[in-house]
């Protein structure tokens, strides 16, 4: 029988549970939406495709936002022209073995390999390179608060800071400053205001996190299998079998951190010197 359990980790020990509710905090029921970033097509199925398959199972409206083209994933130099149309395909055909609706997956579109050139936000120019334009403006920030807007995520999942890929880095900064953008009212004809900020959770792939992890999820091997079965669908990746046995050494669990959207508050600062004013 299917079955996911969800741990949390506190300073008062661990609690576990079945139902999500119970462990993530501020619980919006049925209008929960959790939003997963990928900067490559296949970096949600392998640092957290346990959580994704989760929040399918547990009946979450969930998505997948895949940042980058993948036009840099080719193994011969044959590939060279066809592999971003290639990984594409595999990508969807990835998401629909997981069981996530074909509407529910985007495709940004920005240059893989490259985010640290294509961040922020600009009115596009029609310049070869400037990457997707979405209401005649271009960049990683234009893309990602307009996604934000269309998918109103209540949680947000992305890769951890510290992660050795500047990919995967950028991805991860630029979502924080999008969010701050999205739930305000700049770029209105990029859609409606957001009307929260989401709780955002950390995966890792290729770094350790840069505080321990705060929640496991664990499932059944069924649900595990799913996951391997969604990885096998990139078979023009010539690693994949050593992905595979990393993957199943790993076995039916994996671990997220939960982060901060902290900002800045000078009374907590004005607390550090409130012995230097007496």
């Amino acid at each position: 029988m299917s079955s996911v359990l969800f741990t949390r980790r506190n300073d008062e020990g661990l609690t576990s549970s079945a139902n999500p509710a119970d462990i993530f905090p501020n619980w919006q029921g049925e209008n929960e939406r959790w939003l997963f970033l990928s900067p490559h097509d296949d970096d949600i199925i392998c640092g957290c495709g346990l959580t994704f398959i989760s929040a399918l199972f547990c009946g979450i409206k969930t998505f997948a936002g895949v940042v980058t083209n993948g036009q840099m994933g080719y193994c011969t130099p044959e590939e060279r022209e066809t592999i971003a149309d290639v990984r594409r395909q595999e990508c969807t055909d990835s998401f629909s073995a997981l069981g996530l609706p074909a509407e529910n997956l985007y495709f940004l579109g920005h240059d893989d390999g490259s985010l640290n050139v294509q961040a922020g936000r600009r009115f596009s120019t029609g310049a070869p390179g400037e990457g997707p334009v979405i209401e005649g403006a271009c960049g990683v920030q234009n893309s990602l608060v307009w996604l934000l807007r269309q998918t109103r995520p209540t949680r947000l999942f992305v890769p951890s800071i510290t992660d050795l890929h500047p990919d995967h880095k950028f991805t991860n900064s630029e979502a924080m400053i999008s969010i701050f953008h999205a739930q305000g009212t700049i770029w209105p004809e990029l859609g409606e205001p957001i009307p929260d900020i989401p709780a955002i959770y950390e995966f890792a792939t290729y770094s350790n996190f840069i505080t321990p992890p705060t929640l496991r999820v664990t499932v059944s091997e069924d649900l595990f299998e799913r996951k391997i079965n969604g990885i096998l669908q990139y078979k023009s990746q010539k690693q994949i079998d050593l992905t595979i046995k990393i993957q199943r050494e790993n076995g039916v669990e994996e671990f997220i951190r939960e982060a901060i959207f902290d900002i800045f508050d000078p009374q907590q600062c004005k607390k550090l010197f409130a012995d230097a004013e007496k």
